[in-house]
């Protein structure tokens, strides 16, 4: 065993590093290691090679560079132990989005109007708003979907929430165009 150069047993910390990474930054960051193969992923031979994503989120840069600052300290750490060699190739990079306050409280203020649950959320995830935010004011309406599952092609929401946040939505761009109900 002291002579084996797993290279899962090496990758398992800095996996495990992802996502206390995202726990620091509570309460706005998210992490996500979404993918990872092994090689050659065979049940009995040692592997010699990992790759996975690192999936950071934040609603600011600030707190996008501090966790990419964090990953890499975390990865200079480990090649410093000498027994495997690392390498960090990044892929994409999405500045946060931040959403219009205003449309932001008429989503939520239609919300309450209609006797509706409702609660401000940081969406780590990469919907078209982040694209619309960068030419115009956006926010977003989420509902309910079967077992909590979202922005997956499982997500299944019932026809009455999918009404709902329709009739919300209808709400705020009336409101936002000047002719509220």
């Amino acid at each position: 065993m002291a002579l084996r150069r797993d290279a899962l047993q090496a990758a398992l910390p800095l996996m495990q590093a992802v996502d206390r990474i995202a726990r620091a930054e509570a309460p706005h960051a998210r992490s996500t290691v979404g993918w990872a193969q092994v090689f050659p992923n065979s049940r009995n031979t040692i592997p010699g090679r990992v790759s996975f994503t690192v999936d950071f989120r934040h609603t600011d840069d600030a707190g996008l560079a501090r966790m990419d600052a964090a990953l890499r300290a975390v990865v200079a750490a480990a090649q410093d132990e000498g027994r495997m060699a690392i390498s960090l190739e990044p892929v994409v990079y999405f500045p946060p989005a931040p959403f219009d306050p205003l449309l932001v409280s008429r989503v939520r203020d239609a919300a309450r109007r209609q006797g509706l649950s409702q609660r401000d959320i940081v969406s780590g995830a990469g919907h078209d708003a982040v694209y619309v935010a960068r030419t115009a004011p956006a926010a977003m309406i989420f509902v309910p979907c079967k077992d909590g599952i979202s922005h997956n092609e499982v997500e299944d929401a019932d026809p009455a929430h999918l009404a709902a946040g329709c009739q919300v939505l209808l709400e705020a761009m009336l409101e936002t165009a000047g002719r509220a109900a």
